[in-house]
């Protein structure tokens, strides 16, 4: 039996070749041989990412005639977004206090 693995998209992103996937897909929606042409890797191994990308719902694939485009879904974008929110908060607040002692130099 074959166990069930529960992805996320925090998964999804942690390997370098789904976050180009991701932002190829971002710029377009795109065919998997499409996909596979922008990596020095196989086919089947850029589908696999594909699939994750899926798995996580980040990508939907939408079929158009014989041809299935892969398509960026955003929704689930927002976990990362508001996970990384407290972060983004606390690097603006110290590069505040950067321009102030920069600006008490002067």
């Amino acid at each position: 039996m074959k166990a069930t693995v529960r992805r996320d998209v925090f998964q999804a992103i942690a390997d370098p070749t789904r976050r180009g996937i991701l932002i190829l897909l971002n710029e377009k929606e795109m065919t998997p041989n499409a996909l596979a042409e922008k990596f020095d890797t196989t086919r089947q191994a850029v589908s696999r990412h594909v699939t994750i990308l899926q798995e996580c719902g980040l990508v939907t694939p939408k079929q158009s005639g014989r041809e299935i485009y892969y398509i960026l879904d955003t929704v689930k974008m927002k976990e990362v977004d508001r996970f990384l929110e407290p972060f983004r908060k606390m690097w603006e607040d110290k590069f505040s206090q950067l321009d102030n002692v920069l600006s008490n130099l002067k």
